[in-house]
């Protein structure tokens, strides 16, 4: 069978994808979620038809999703059921090979929910990091347990959900659990051992740069977790990352101070874990606005000169360009409501109108952000950025003082839509009345919208672009979409009957193209009709 065709060689030097294969959370290290495939096409797409379907175990278990995305190698395809449940199976049929099934400690507390994003890979050997704060490493031909690598205590709050990012020999990954008064990091552990090689406090310690944006000992429980995989740029040998936000979540007051590097993208040297550059979006976070998002990386022409950019749409609401050598500010601009600042500065940094409070202020975007950690995608043929959006919504952001206690939820306040106190002018209309998703489409160079593709409810699903110009993603709706990458045009759906909350795979196998996705409780892989 295809289990023998694992025998293969992971070149992450290059930026070139494995056109067949999609080997990484976001298919490139460059973040981009862009295929090369060119089978499934704008004429074809209509011709789409299920082929498998893979059921996780039911039922399923309390306050866990469907959001990892799969790895393919050579025929076959591997994926993580909630919340640890490693699935290698056939990428044609659906066959399964093997399950590795991790039991987290009954500590294990993660925010938010039982999930795993995903995988890294290199050679044969599988990486996942665990929801009791634990990063494996498994041989991909069987399953086995290869090691085993402590990363935080679960007692704490730590938890690892994100998928991590092979650079070289090493396996790239952080803790989750800033609403649980975590001190966070990014580490680099060896592939063959597990061994720490490098860590950067996403929380500065004391005596190190940045200590001194938190007032008194706030930094100790200062959050900065690490929730989604970063990116990779070769040439630069920089590795760069979204870190979450400070803690506790709504109440600024008791950490005075900027609060590095939270809601910060940092660029740190991959072989030695040391800061490059930072580019904080949101100074002294009292929103919950996490930087996690995918940092994808480019090379535009800007301003008639070539030019190494990083670009997100970020959870606050403002769409940036940023130079990714030096994490110089090139352009910001909101892709949403925005009443918390009233715009940025010359430098990036927000104009800041609005504010957490004991009384409860109403501001927009929502606690979930206008855009979350759900996967964004490039196109360089179209220039367009492809995001996931929550349109027009707006939380109560309420502050109180709580102490800390391990273990527990440390999270300063609370964002809500119905808060006892709060004048009921402040709140016209109910928030589920008029929340709404889109997919939009952000024209790089500039910012603005090109196109819009509404859904009648929010969206937690990431998107995939193709070189053959459609847009692939889903919605709590039920539906996955193919999309005119040009227009926004609905191409193609199917009813795949629950939520999608995870990002698309692409990949190919004896010359014929699939597109994966999960939805509710289950993967389901189409291709076209025969």
């Amino acid at each position: 069978m295809r289990i023998t065709a694992l025998l293969f060689t992971i070149a992450l030097a290059s930026n070139a994808q494995e056109t067949q294969n999609w080997l990484t959370y976001s298919g490139r290290i460059d973040g981009q979620r862009y295929s090369t495939l060119t089978q499934i096409t704008p004429a074809n797409v209509k011709d789409l038809e299920l082929k498998w379907v893979l059921q996780t175990r039911a039922p399923a278990e309390p306050n866990s999703k469907y959001e990892a995305t799969s790895l393919v190698a050579d025929g076959i395809l591997y994926t993580v059921q909630p919340p640890n449940v490693v699935v290698a199976l056939d990428a044609v049929t659906g066959r399964i090979f093997w399950t590795y099934a991790h039991n987290p400690s009954p500590e294990a507390r993660p925010c938010c929910g039982r999930i795993n994003r995903g995988l890294a890979m290199l050679g044969n050997t599988l990486f996942m990091g665990t929801i009791d704060g634990y990063l494996l490493a498994l041989d991909a031909r069987d399953g086995h347990l290869i090691w085993s690598t402590k990363m935080g205590r679960p007692e704490e709050g730590y938890a690892v959900t994100a998928a991590p990012l092979v650079v070289k020999d090493k396996v790239i990954v952080g803790p989750a659990g800033g609403e649980l008064g975590i001190s966070g990091y990014l580490a680099a552990y060896s592939a063959e051992t597990g061994k720490e090689i490098w860590r950067f406090h996403t929380i500065p310690q004391p005596g190190e740069p940045g200590h001194d944006s938190w007032g008194g000992d706030s930094w100790r429980h200062g959050g900065g977790s690490i929730w989604t995989t970063g990116s990779y740029d070769p040439e630069s040998n920089l590795i760069y990352w979204g870190i979450g936000n400070a803690g506790p979540d709504w109440n600024g007051d008791v950490r005075p101070g900027d609060n590095l590097y939270t809601s910060s993208f940092i660029a740190v040297d991959a072989d030695t874990g040391k800061l490059k550059w930072h580019f904080q979006f949101t100074p002294h976070d009292e929103f919950d606005f996490d930087a996690a998002q995918i940092p994808v990386l480019a090379d535009l022409e800007w301003k008639g000169k070539p030019r190494k950019v990083v670009m997100t749409a970020n959870r606050n609401g403002f769409f940036y360009v940023l130079d990714r050598l030096t994490g110089e500010f090139l352009l910001g601009k909101s892709f949403a409501k925005v009443t918390w600042a009233s715009g940025l500065d010359d430098k990036g940094r927000p104009v800041r109108t609005g504010h957490s409070t004991p009384e409860g202020s109403v501001i927009y975007p929502e606690n979930q952000g206008a855009t979350n950690w759900y996967n964004p995608a490039y196109s360089p043929r179209t220039g367009m950025l492809y995001v996931p959006c929550w349109m027009d919504t707006w939380s109560i952001y309420t502050s109180r003082v709580e102490p800390y206690q391990e273990g527990l939820w440390y999270s300063g306040g609370g964002a809500t839509h119905n808060v006892p106190g709060v004048r009921p002018a402040l709140v016209t209309r109910r928030q589920p009345d008029i929340a709404w998703a889109a997919i939009q489409a952000l024209d790089v160079k500039t910012g603005a919208v090109k196109w819009q593709f509404r859904m009648t409810d929010v969206t937690d699903s990431g998107v995939l672009a193709t070189a053959t110009d459609l847009v692939f993603a889903g919605g709590r709706e039920g539906y996955f979409y193919a999309l005119d990458a040009r227009s926004g045009a609905v191409l193609w759906k199917s009813m795949v009957g629950g939520a999608v909350s995870a990002g698309p795979t692409a990949y190919a196998v004896d010359g014929k193209e699939y597109i994966s996705i999960p939805a509710g409780n289950a993967i389901f892989t189409f291709g076209l009709r025969q």
